[in-house]
């Protein structure tokens, strides 16, 4: 299963980003937090703090990432191509 789709770049990301170290990534619905939380520490190879989920209205799964104080969000950022 592929737990993680794709990461959201909008203004409201960016400012996540930049002020509390978080990216957001739309992931699989059926995925739980400790499975998005093992999938992003395996991938990115980045210490994870904190994974909070969110059900949009139009049923896509949002996963808010806090990574630790040694993972800057904006190097995942830019590994990525957001930046």
């Amino acid at each position: 299963m592929n737990i993680i789709k794709y990461p959201l770049s909008t203004e409201k990301s960016i400012r996540m980003m930049e002020s509390e170290n978080k990216l957001i990534f739309v992931v699989d619905k059926k995925a739980t937090k400790k499975q998005i939380k093992e999938e992003i520490e395996k991938e990115f190879n980045a210490g994870v703090k904190k994974v909070n989920v969110q059900i949009t209205h139009e049923g896509k799964k949002k996963a808010y990432i806090k990574f630790a104080d040694d993972t800057p969000a904006i190097d995942i950022a830019t590994k990525l191509g957001l930046m």
